[in-house]
């Protein structure tokens, strides 16, 4: 489990392909904590650390995780957010994040506001792809709060520590992230499309 609270940044540094799995080597300041079957988020998705060597680590993707994220589009030299784990007993800054993305969307606009910034997202209308207006969606692997919110899309606002410290001041309009929706929001629809 993680929270969306975005730990540090990786480098992507090799990648290196096995049959349909992608194996990725980054470098990062927390690469000599890590070990091995530890899971970190990669812009929102878990995976497990395979190898850890000084200050690089790999780990893998299946080929399910490359064709629903977009982690099948990165290239070396890309920058990820990275979150390791949560701890129980620690605070849970953000909220519930599984590392567990749902779908990708597509940015459609970046606006400057001054000292913050709105991003707008499109993506598929689904049953289970659910925002609600002040409610919780995750970003490559950035818990953010909804500010408006449609069946096809919704914007959030990011504020200047955010915009700096994680990856978004390296998106742009048309780049692709990866989504995971409310957990306790996709039960609730669940329980509901059972009982009609």
């Amino acid at each position: 489990m993680f929270t969306g609270i975005i730990e540090t940044l990786g480098t992507l540094k090799t990648l290196r392909e096995e049959g349909t799995n992608r194996h990725f080597t980054l470098t990062s300041d927390i690469a000599s904590e890590l070990k091995v079957d530890q899971s970190v988020a990669h812009d929102g998705v878990c995976l497990t650390v395979v190898e850890v060597s000084g200050d690089h680590y790999t780990v893998t993707a299946v080929e399910e995780t490359l064709q629903r994220t977009q982690l099948g589009e990165r290239s070396v030299g890309d920058v990820l957010n990275l979150e390791r784990c949560s701890k129980i007993g620690d605070r849970l800054d953000g909220h519930i994040v599984q590392g567990h993305v749902d779908t990708t969307a597509t940015v459609t606009a970046i606006e400057e506001r001054g000292g913050s910034w709105n991003v707008h997202f499109a993506h598929s209308e689904a049953e289970h792809h659910l925002t609600v207006q002040k409610g919780s969606i995750t970003v490559n692997g950035v818990s953010l709060t909804v500010v408006d919110s449609n069946p096809q899309g919704f914007s959030v606002t990011i504020i200047p520590y955010t915009w700096e410290n994680t990856g978004f001041h390296r998106i742009a309009v048309g780049d692709r992230v990866n989504l995971e929706f409310d957990i306790v929001g996709k039960y609730v629809a669940e329980m509901m499309a059972r009982r009609t």
